[in-house]
């Protein structure tokens, strides 16, 4: 051996508890760890769908991922934004048949090439397309906002607050409620109205999206405050 002394890892040296006052409970850890913070939703929203398309929801596709319960929330969610008049942005994401446009994350995750040009599995679901006023986001990375002209568009138009929906919610649902948070909107997710292959996955990030980087409500509570606004 090299003669160096074998440490045990921080808060586990004998005699010292100082990594078992965290307990079991992680809601109440995060909240002595001052991560129980809240944001204000504004007065002008819009609604962003994440990547509505049928490759999760058509079991011939690998990346099926059996989130039917979500895509319903998702259309229910759809309808409310359009009756309150707010703008509507679906994100779609298309690759060049070789997918070179996708760089790292194509190369890291070759199933990917279900969105290729050409491709039915990116179209959108049904029921979930945007209407001809609505805006389209065609995107290669998972946050909406990266490489794209969603914040500009946002900024414009006088957003404060981006309801998000979609698919999944470990991914692209995830990296675009970080981004939005970190251009300066209000990101609040619409529980109910996203999915994932996993639940647990989908829980852990539902967890972390509430207390690092915006809000995540409830349907009904979404539901309300675009209810409000009419």
């Amino acid at each position: 051996m090299s003669g160096l002394r074998h440490r045990e890892p921080p808060g586990d040296e004998p005699g010292d508890h100082r990594g078992d006052d965290r307990g079991d409970d992680p809601e109440a850890d995060y909240e002595r760890a001052g991560l129980a913070g809240h944001l204000a939703p504004g007065t002008s929203p819009a609604l962003l769908l994440v990547d509505p398309a049928r490759a999760y929801v058509d079991p011939d596709c690998p990346l099926y991922a059996g989130v039917e319960p979500a895509v319903e929330a998702m259309r229910a969610l759809l309808a409310a934004a359009r009756r309150a008049g707010i703008p509507v942005v679906v994100t779609r994401v298309r690759f060049r048949p070789d997918g070179r446009d996708g760089g790292v994350f194509f190369r890291k995750v070759p199933t990917l090439r279900v969105f290729a040009e050409g491709s039915p599995y990116g179209d959108f679901i049904d029921g979930l397309g945007p209407a001809p006023d609505e805006l389209t986001v065609t995107k290669q990375y998972p946050s909406a906002f990266f490489g794209t002209s969603l914040a500009a568009y946002l900024t414009g138009a006088g957003i404060d607050t981006l309801l998000i929906a979609g698919l999944t919610t470990s991914g692209c649902v995830r990296a675009t409620a970080l981004d939005a948070m970190q251009h300066g909107f209000v990101p609040v997710v619409a529980e109910e109205a996203v999915g994932d292959r996993d639940p647990d996955v989908h829980a852990a990030n539902l967890f972390d999206i509430r207390h690092k980087i915006g809000e995540v409500w409830p349907m009904e509570r979404v539901e309300e405050y675009l209810g409000a606004r009419g």
